[in-house]
């Protein structure tokens, strides 16, 4: 969520919104965990959610905790969000703070200075920026998604993870929010997906780049996946020196020559040294290891998964040589996996959308997404369907097409309409299939999020403060009463 100045719409840096909002659940009775780094808050976990910061203190993230699917599932996940939107709106105000319904902001500066300043201080940036070389900083104008994530059987995960890589433009074109960076039209209606492209560009690893790309086919099963993730030209991320918990917060270790993760895991030790402290450690693989390094890709879609127990290094690297040995293992294992959708940008009700689309259509806006994503894993045999109808390949040139013109470009337009009736088949009742309201509404009028921005701040005049001052009151997060 895109946080700015209430009034103004200037790019906003936190102060005390964790702790703020950790106060306001613990007032209701709540029982709250409180995250911090160097001595600051950055995240308060309750019933409800794991909410807090992402890369910046400029950016807000909210991980719901999951909800039960079934009959009702959409409505009871609305429930949710639109709760999480409140809390966090009101302990936004108590800073004279809000949320602008953006995929990034319009205006913010990209540069090193700023981004200095306000990253949040995870030991993983030290990681990424001073021994990858990542243009870490390309994010720091407060780039927002929406992440659906929805359980799927493990033995369906590789099916399901290339149905969404595959349909990702659709979701792209649909929820375009981003046409602005920098207090300049960018010629593109999301370019907040270009994010990824420059900051692995000049990335020290050719392989970072190459593992944010949809592959030439699709995944044959999840050790087909991991074996396009952790071997060949790839290089291990940094590891956690104890078990593995999170890895935006783990102390880590960046091992010597800079190994793929499968030929770390086939030696008996490894040589590394310490990110906090440069000390030289010896680590011994182990199978959690696997299991922490999932987040190695910057796909559009991810397949994401938690281990009941774990097993021998040795048992790991016989079963991911099997076909659907990872499957099997797994199975046995206990495995919760879910699928996390990255395509979406984040899109919020506003008044603008009120006055255009309705209260119905725009309440239903932040569901949408995940609305989508449930119809099409509910419905697989006919997503794969169209993947085969319109080709990998084509699909897979197609979302540069979405980033740059959404729905403008007919083809782009037509996966969206297919995709989205394919969803909507796949979603058992009329409860449903009314969360994918807003998506039909952009679909029929070819007016996207980042159309209705881009007017908004066309039509405003003076320089890029006075167009955002001018676009808050349209744009801000605005919940029903």
């Amino acid at each position: 969520m895109v946080v700015v100045r209430r009034g103004s719409g200037a790019s906003h840096a936190v102060q005390d919104y964790p702790a703020s909002l950790g106060r306001l659940r613990s007032a209701r009775g709540e029982a709250i965990t409180l995250g911090n780094l160097a001595g600051r808050v950055v995240s308060a976990c309750g019933a409800l959610a794991e909410s807090g910061l992402d890369n910046g203190y400029n950016l807000l993230e909210s991980a719901l905790h999951p909800v039960a699917g079934g009959r009702g599932g959409l409505d009871r996940l609305g429930t949710a969000v639109y709760a999480e939107l409140r809390d966090v709106q009101q302990a936004l105000a108590a800073e004279d703070a809000a949320i602008l319904n953006a995929g990034e902001h319009p205006a913010a500066s990209l540069d090193p200075d700023r981004y200095a300043a306000l990253r949040v201080p995870r030991p993983i940036y030290d990681d990424i920026v001073g021994h990858r070389g990542w243009l870490h900083r390309v994010g720091i104008d407060a780039k927002a998604q929406n992440s659906p994530c929805t359980s799927v059987p493990v033995h369906e995960a590789a099916r399901a993870l290339n149905i969404l890589m595959a349909l990702a433009p659709a979701f792209i074109a649909l929820f375009a929010n981003s046409p602005l960076e920098c207090g300049r039209p960018t010629g593109r209606k999301d370019n907040r997906l270009t994010m990824w492209d420059r900051m692995f560009r000049h990335a020290r690893f050719a392989s970072d780049l190459r593992l944010h790309h949809m592959p030439d086919r699709p995944f044959e099963d999840l050790g087909d996946y991991f074996r396009w993730m952790f071997e060949g030209d790839t290089h291990s991320h940094a590891l956690p020196l104890m078990s593995a918990v999170d890895y935006k917060h783990d102390t880590t270790a960046t091992l010597a020559g800079d190994p793929s993760l499968g030929q770390f895991l086939r030696a008996p030790s490894w040589p590394g040294r310490r990110a906090d402290n440069g000390q030289p450690v010896m680590l011994t693989p182990r199978a959690a290891h696997f299991e922490y390094a999932q987040f190695s890709n910057f796909l559009d879609a991810r397949w994401r998964y938690r281990l009941d127990s774990h097993c021998t290094v040795e048992e790991l690297l016989a079963h991911w040589r099997q076909p659907g040995g990872i499957e099997a293992l797994y199975e046995r294992l206990g495995v919760n996996g879910y699928i996390e959708g990255r395509a979406p940008s984040a899109v919020f009700p506003d008044r603008q959308l009120r006055r255009e689309a309705g209260d119905d259509i725009a309440s239903t806006a932040p569901l949408a997404p995940s609305a989508m994503q449930l119809g099409l894993l509910r419905n697989l045999a006919q997503a794969e369907d169209l993947v085969r109808e319109y080709g990998w390949m084509t699909l897979r040139g197609l979302r540069a097409t979405a980033i740059d013109a959404a729905l403008d470009e007919d083809l782009a337009r037509q996966l969206a309409a297919d995709t989205l009736a394919v969803a909507q088949a796949g979603l058992e009742d009329d409860a449903d299939r009314r969360w994918l309201a807003y998506a039909r509404h952009v679909l029929d009028t070819r007016r996207t999020g980042a159309d209705r921005l881009l007017a908004l701040w066309q039509d405003a005049h003076g320089d890029a403060k006075s167009r955002l001052a001018a676009i808050y009151p349209e744009r801000v997060l605005s919940l029903a009463s």
